[in-house]
């Protein structure tokens, strides 16, 4: 038995780790987020976003599985179900459940030896890094944003990949929240926490956020897709190497000329008031310009 022939992938993560496996030519329908391997975008037909899809177009391609990842297509899986297309969505939250989704993903395409042999690569340069990033002996305090409004924290295996890289997650226990709602957080919960403020990090989001005191914006991608991306081969040696530079750079400490960071309303509120100001004539600008008027 050879397993399913023509597969929906409706996220990145089956798309990678079928390739990974030389079993791509069972694909005949992807995200239109895969990003890896770059020949998918080229060679596939995009039939979903991420929460959403085209029903019409993932039946035409009449497949005998269509794969998706949490509760988050759960209303896509539902119309897909309705059609009486074979749906599998899996949940992965921690990076031994990415691996045993690779696992299991290999055992469906009859490929379950050379997904274990994955694994176990895998997780022997997980080891190495985390032995190399135990003897650097400083774990700096890491926030991890995922999404800036509502703000969340990182997901499970985020945290995971701080940890092993050499750093402490400052909302380790967050993490584990299944549902995104359970990694809500503010500035309040952010302050109490205390992170080092030359260490906080953070993937998505406004720019803006990043280039203000004390943030670094994560690899593109690297750290949030919940597959082969999160192995060493990215984000754990982006963290190793983030980190290790975190630690040799002394605390900075609010000043009268590096100011605390300021929320988003608060330093919008800031700039215009400031355009304002430019903006006003000469006669109101000084302080004797009404004076000068009224004379």
């Amino acid at each position: 038995m050879n397993g399913p022939q023509r597969i929906v992938c409706l996220t990145e993560e089956p798309t990678e780790i079928l390739y990974a496996l030389g079993e791509q030519e069972r694909i005949v329908g992807i995200s239109a987020y895969t990003v890896r391997p770059p020949e998918a975008k080229r060679d596939k037909p995009v039939v979903s976003a991420f929460v959403g899809g085209s029903v019409p177009k993932i039946k035409a391609l009449e497949p005998d599985l269509v794969i998706g990842f949490s509760d988050i297509q759960a209303d896509l899986a539902r119309e897909l179900i309705a059609e009486n297309l074979q749906v599998l969505i899996f949940n992965q939250r921690s990076l031994d459940e990415i691996a045993g989704v690779i696992v299991d993903l290999g055992s469906l395409v009859a490929r379950r030896e050379a997904a274990l042999a994955l694994v176990d690569g895998y997780r022997g340069r997980i080891d190495r890094i985390a032995n190399e990033s135990a003897r650097r002996g400083a774990r700096p305090r890491v926030y991890f944003e995922e999404w800036d409004d509502p703000m969340i924290c990182g997901i499970q295996w985020v945290s995971e990949l701080i940890e092993i890289a050499g750093g402490e997650d400052i909302f380790a226990d967050r993490a584990r929240g299944k549902l995104a709602r359970e990694r809500f957080v503010d500035e309040a919960a952010i302050a109490a926490a205390n992170p080092r403020p030359s260490t906080p990090a953070r993937r998505w989001g406004r720019s803006r956020r990043c280039a203000s005191s004390g943030w670094s914006k994560s690899p593109q991608r690297s750290s949030c897709n919940p597959g082969p991306r999160v192995s060493p081969t990215d984000s754990t040696v982006w963290w190793k190497s983030f980190l290790a530079s975190a630690t040799i750079r002394p605390p900075v400490e609010p000043t009268a000329e590096r100011q605390p960071f300021v929320p988003r309303n608060h330093r919008r509120r800031r700039r215009l008031a400031r355009r304002s100001a430019h903006h006003r004539s000469p006669a109101k600008r000084g302080p004797h310009g009404p004076d000068r008027r009224r004379r």
